[in-house]
C-alpha cells in the first residue's frame, strides 16, 4: 500500500481533545458571531499560582531543561519555586520592584524564566525584547524606541559580554543591570540576588504581568499589556480544549519576546505542570541541526514549530529512522504557527508517522495575535488539513463581519489585552463598537454547510494590495500556493506587484542546493502553478531568486520565523526594481 493511501486510511492517534462546542448567531447583513460556551478553570489567576501548585503537587517533575554540554541542565517545579522566591527577595532588596518593568535582554534560558516569574510574582511587569535588539551588530534605534515606550526600572541580561552593544545604548545608562554571566563592574551578578532571603508572591490578578512589543510591521512597535488574569485565563482556555490529565512534554524554540513562545508555550507549561525543553535551534539550514539533535533525545507529546522548521523537519524525518522512531513514540499533537504550512509538507510528515507507528498525528494550528493572549481560536479536533484557524477557544467569541467581499475576523474574550501601554488613543481604536479586537485578517468557513468544520485563514486585509489594473492580490494565499508548487528549492517568498501590471515573486534560496537546481525547480513549479491560476491577481508573471536568505538582524524574518512582507519589500527595493525592469535581466524569470 503506498504512502498516500496510508495517509488517507490510517487512524489518528488520540489527541485527547474535549468535544467541540459552538453557539452560532447569524445577524442581518451576513454578520456571524461564533461563541464557545465550554467552561474553563479559574483556579489560577496569577502567573505564579500554577507554579506554586505544581511545586507542591509534583515537586520532582522537570519544568524546564536547557542544553549543558552533551546533556541537559534541568530545574524541577520545587527547585524553580524556591529559586523564584530567592530572586524575588533580591529584586525587592535592590529597590526596583514597582510599576516600571524589568527589561529583559536574553535568549530563552532557565535563568530568563526564573527572573521573569520572580518579577511578575512581585507585581513588577517584565518586558522581554527580541535578543536581536542587543546582540552584536544590532540597530540600537530599535532598542531605544522600545525603552522609550517601556521606561524600564532595571535590566536583566543573560550575558553582559554577549549583549555589550545593547547595554551600551544611551537610553540604558544609569539603570541597574543584573547579569547571569560576565557581569561588568557596577553590574549585579544574578547569583548575588539569592543572598537576600525569600519573598512570597504578592501580585494580584489585575496587575500588569508582562509587556510584549508588537512586530511593528504597520508602524513603530507598541507595548501590549498582559495582565496576570489574562495570561492565566488563556492557558486555562487552551487546557479546556483537552480531556487530558497528563502534563505535556514540549521541545520548543520560539523566543519569549513574542507571545507564542512566552505565553502559549512557556506559561502553558507552567499552567499544565508540563516539561519544556528549551531548543536553541533555528529554522535555517545551518542551525536546524540543533533541533534535530534535541528531538532525537527527547520524545515530546506536543510539538509546535514554525512552518519553515516543519519543512526542514520533513526531510530529516524521511532520512533518519531513529529520529522518526523517537519523535513519533509519544507525540499526540503537531502544531504550526506564525504562517501557513503547505499541505504537501504535512502529508510527508504524516507518511513517515504512518510508516513508523501506523497512525496519523493530529496536525493543526491556532490563531491570534499578541493582543489576543495570543490564542483566540485553534483546531481542537483530530485534523490533517492545513490552513485552518480552528474555532474559538472556550469563553471566546469571534465576530465575522462582511468587509470587501470577505469576512473580517474580530475577537472578544477575557484573554484579550486591555490595550497598549501609555497609548489610550491607539488602545481605543483597536476595538470596535461591541468591544471586539480588530486583527485585520479575514476568515471563511472550511465547509459553508458545516461551521463545526472550522474557519480557514482568508488573507490579511491590510497585507493585500492592488495591481495597476485594480485587481486585488491575496498575498497569503498566493504565497503559500506558489511555495507548495516549487517545493523545497526555496525557503520563502516575498509577493510583489503593488501598482505594477502583474505579480512578481522574490524567492529565498535553499542553502542546501546549487543555484541551477533551484532555478530549474522554480521555473517548473511556477509553470505548473500558473497553469492552475485564475485571473491576473492569482498568476505569477516574474520571479527572481535572491542571492541570500532573509536577514533576521533587520527584522526581515521575525523571531517567530515568518517573513515580514512589507519590511522585506522595503529592504529589497533594488531587487524589486530589477524584477520589473524592461527588458528583463537574464536572471529574472518571465512567465
Amino acid at each position: 500500500m503506498d504512502a498516500e493511501l496510508n495517509i488517507a486510511t490510517a487512524p489518528f492517534r488520540d489527541p485527547r481533545y474535549a468535544p467541540r462546542e459552538l453557539v452560532i448567531d447569524r445577524r442581518p447583513g451576513g454578520e456571524i458571531i461564533l461563541t464557545n460556551p465550554r467552561p474553563y478553570s479559574t483556579a489560577f489567576q496569577t502567573t505564579t499560582a500554577s507554579l506554586g501548585h505544581w511545586a507542591a503537587a509534583t515537586p520532582d517533575t522537570i519544568w524546564l531543561a536547557e542544553r549543558s554540554g552533551d546533556g541537559w541542565r534541568t530545574v524541577t517545579f520545587a527547585e524553580a519555586w524556591q529559586r523564584i522566591a530567592g530572586l524575588a527577595a533580591g529584586l525587592r532588596d535592590l529597590g526596583v520592584v514597582g510599576d516600571r518593568p524589568l527589561l529583559i535582554l536574553a535568549r530563552n534560558t532557565i535563568d530568563h524564566a526564573l527572573m521573569s516569574y520572580a518579577a511578575m510574582g512581585q507585581g513588577m511587569p517584565v518586558a522581554p525584547v527580541s535578543p536581536q535588539y542587543g546582540l552584536p551588530g544590532a540597530n540600537l534605534m530599535r532598542l531605544t524606541h522600545a525603552c522609550e515606550v517601556l521606561k524600564p526600572a532595571a535590566v536583566y541580561v543573560e550575558d553582559a559580554a554577549l549583549f555589550a552593544e545593547g547595554l551600551g545604548a544611551d537610553i540604558l545608562a544609569g539603570l541597574p543591570v543584573i547579569a547571569s554571566a560576565n557581569a561588568r563592574p557596577g553590574d549585579m551578578d544574578l547569583a548575588s540576588l539569592y543572598r537576600a532571603g525569600s519573598a512570597a508572591p504578592t501580585a494580584t490578578p489585575e496587575r500588569h504581568a508582562k509587556y510584549l512589543l508588537t512586530s511593528g510591521s504597520t508602524g513603530l512597535p507598541k507595548a501590549v499589556i498582559c495582565t496576570h488574569r489574562a495570561m492565566s485565563t488563556n492557558a486555562a482556555q487552551i487546557t479546556a480544549c483537552f480531556d487530558d490529565p497528563d502534563p505535556p512534554v514540549m521541545v520548543h524554540a520560539a523566543p519569549w519576546s513574542h507571545s507564542l513562545g512566552a505565553n502559549a508555550i512557556l506559561h502553558y507549561s507552567a499552567h499544565r505542570g508540563g516539561s519544556l525543553y528549551i531548543d536553541a535551534g533555528q529554522p535555517t539550514g545551518a542551525k536546524f541541526a540543533e533541533t534535530v539533535r534535541n528531538l532525537r533525545e527527547v520524545a515530546p507529546t506536543y510539538q509546535n514549530m514554525v512552518p519553515a522548521a516543519w519543512m526542514l523537519f520533513a526531510e530529516a524525518l524521511e532520512n533518519d529512522e531513529a529520529l522518526a522512531r523517537n519523535f513519533f513514540s509519544q507525540v499526540r499533537l503537531l502544531q504550526y504557527g506564525g504562517a501557513a504550512l503547505g499541505q504537501a509538507y504535512a502529508d510527508r510528515i504524516q507518511a513517515v508517522a504512518v510508516r513508523t507507528v501506523g497512525e496519523r498525528i493530529s496536525f493543526g494550528s491556532g490563531y491570534g495575535a499578541t493582543e489576543t493572549g495570543p490564542t483566540a481560536s485553534n483546531v481542537h479536533w483530530p485534523n490533517g488539513r492545513m490552513g485552518l484557524m480552528g474555532l474559538p477557544l472556550p469563553g471566546t467569541s469571534v465576530r465575522l463581519l462582511p468587509e470587501a467581499g470577505k469576512l473580517e475576523f474580530r475577537v472578544k474574550g477575557p484573554q484579550v489585552t486591555e490595550g497598549y501601554l501609555n497609548q489610550p488613543e491607539k488602545s481605543a481604536a483597536a476595538f470596535d463598537d461591541e468591544g471586539y479586537y480588530r486583527l485585520g485578517d479575514a476568515a471563511r468557513f472550511a465547509d459553508p454547510e458545516d461551521p463545526y468544520a472550522g474557519l480557514v485563514f482568508d488573507g490579511r486585509i491590510s497585507e493585500n494590495f492592488k495591481l495597476a489594473s485594480g485587481t486585488f492580490v491575496m498575498v497569503g494565499d498566493l504565497r503559500i500556493s506558489a511555495l507548495n508548487a516549487i517545493g523545497g528549492a526555496v525557503t520563502d517568498a516575498v509577493v510583489c506587484g503593488e501598482n505594477q501590471e502583474a505579480v512578481g515573486l522574490l524567492l529565498y534560496p535553499s542553502p542546501n542546493l546549487p543555484r541551477p537546481e533551484i532555478e530549474a525547480a522554480v521555473r517548473k513549479g511556477l509553470e505548473a502553478f500558473n497553469a492552475r491560476a485564475k485571473g491576473a491577481g492569482g498568476r505569477v508573471a516574474r520571479a527572481l531568486v535572491l542571492p541570500d536568505g532573509p536577514d533576521a538582524g533587520s527584522g526581515e524574518i521575525t523571531d517567530k520565523g515568518y517573513i515580514a512582507q512589507s519590511l522585506a519589500r522595503a529592504r529589497r527595493a533594488e531587487a524589486i526594481d530589477r524584477l520589473y525592469a524592461a527588458p528583463a535581466a537574464s536572471d529574472v524569470m518571465v512567465f
